[in-house]
């Protein structure tokens, strides 16, 4: 084919996309508003790079929730297992860590991107960076603002891989909301996807335990249950546990105000243990030095204590065993869009056709977390932009053979 295909975006669905097209004798242009590829790829890759999971197939399609039907037809081809080899192919083993996550053996994204870019040079990928997509002009060409000006560039077809609104400064600005919503695409709000959330603490509580990590507790919220850890801020809290949870909280808050998550700050020992060593003697010990002694419960899992249980049920044993195994921590507000690790919303399914082609604009191909979809962390949110990179870059090929 003698046709030329612009790329918007050099994240994994983007270079997914090309990786795809430039075996198939398209000239495969990408383009970029950073100063280099792969910004956000390599933050996230920065204390681990989680490609993907190792879990059951059907299992990991239930991670994407009322998208699930359509995201198994990119999983399914292109799956978990396709994405290692895929790393394998270019240099780049992987293992299955103790919690079913996959990494490279590495740790970092550094080495996989790089080898990823050099293949894509060495099969005729250009790339330009320092251009951000603004729009199209009155001749329906793509506009650029790049160092040398404004540049317009019309193409054959146009994959858009431009990420959702989150960590601003690595590129994913969420802009491109209107200009698609001017084009004719539905477009959901963006909003904060495995994000943190606002606590009311007390300045005391604030000021002790900023940054303390609580760990191995059970957080319940409507059916959802789950044990893990999270971390304290001077905002709120952060951290895996509360991102398994987010959106969940963040639909609640979103429609009454306010969510309130329950605790199981001992999950290994049953409410009526915990009151039956509480009920024990305490002497002249504190009440701090008796939690410790008798049911071991100190430092900032105790200050959640002294923070939520009301002052006159604190000295009862048998209240405040309840509320060890079911302590209510109220969320006010969710943290912005910009510091979350995703955004959930974006263009809708129902503007695209099945090869991710928006209906009104022909050629004009969408991709990766720019779409409306969420998935926890674990590598769902990696694996599933891969995937719909490569379900684009195969649209495009049909698209172009047709036209």
């Amino acid at each position: 084919m003698d046709k030329t295909v612009a790329i918007i975006g050099g994240g994994p669905a983007g270079l997914m996309a090309a990786e795809v097209l430039c075996g198939h004798g398209v000239q495969v242009d990408v383009y970029d508003s950073m100063s280099s590829l792969g910004r956000k790829f390599l933050m996230a890759g920065k204390s681990g790079l989680n490609l993907t999971h190792s879990e059951p197939f059907d299992a990991f399609v239930e991670r994407y929730g009322k998208r699930k039907d359509v995201i198994r037809h990119w999983l399914m081809n292109f799956t978990p297992d396709h994405l290692r080899k895929w790393a394998g192919d270019l240099g780049v083993e992987t293992f299955v860590g103790t919690s079913g996550r996959v990494f490279p053996v590495g740790m970092k994204a550094s080495p996989l991107l790089r080898a990823w870019l050099k293949r894509l040079d060495e099969t005729g990928v250009r790339f330009y960076l320092r251009h951000k997509w603004v729009g199209w002009n009155a001749d329906k060409a793509l506009v650029f603002e790049t160092p040398e000006g404004i540049k317009a560039v019309h193409a054959d077809a146009v994959v858009l891989a431009l990420g959702g609104g989150s960590w601003r400064r690595l590129g994913s600005d969420g802009a491109w909301v209107d200009w698609l919503s001017q084009a004719g695409a539905e477009v959901e709000a963006l909003k904060p996807s495995n994000c943190g959330f606002d606590v009311d603490w007390s300045e005391v509580f604030q000021e002790k335990y900023d940054g303390h990590p609580i760990k191995s507790v059970v957080l319940s919220f409507g059916e959802f249950r789950q044990q893990g850890e999270f971390i304290v801020t001077k905002e709120g809290v952060e951290g895996s546990l509360i991102y398994a949870a987010s959106a969940l909280l963040r639909d609640r808050i979103a429609a009454s105000g306010n969510a309130v998550m329950s605790l199981d700050l001992a999950p290994d020992i049953t409410e009526m243990q915990l009151a039956e060593r509480l009920s024990k003697p305490r002497g002249s010990r504190s009440m701090a030095s008796h939690l410790e002694k008798t049911v071991g419960m100190k430092g900032v899992k105790a200050g959640l204590l002294r923070e939520f249980v009301p002052k006159d049920e604190f000295s009862n044993e048998t209240r405040l065993a309840f509320y060890i195994k079911n302590l209510p921590v109220p969320l006010i507000a969710t943290r912005p869009l910009d510091e979350a690790i995703s955004s959930a919303g974006g263009v809708k399914f129902e503007s695209l056709n099945d090869d991710l082609m928006l209906r009104s604009m022909p050629g004009v191909f969408c991709a990766g977390e720019m779409l409306d979809w969420e998935a926890p962390t674990g590598g769902y949110l990696l694996t599933a932009c891969f995937a719909s990179g490569r379900w684009a870059g195969q649209g495009v090929i049909r698209q172009l053979a047709s036209i």
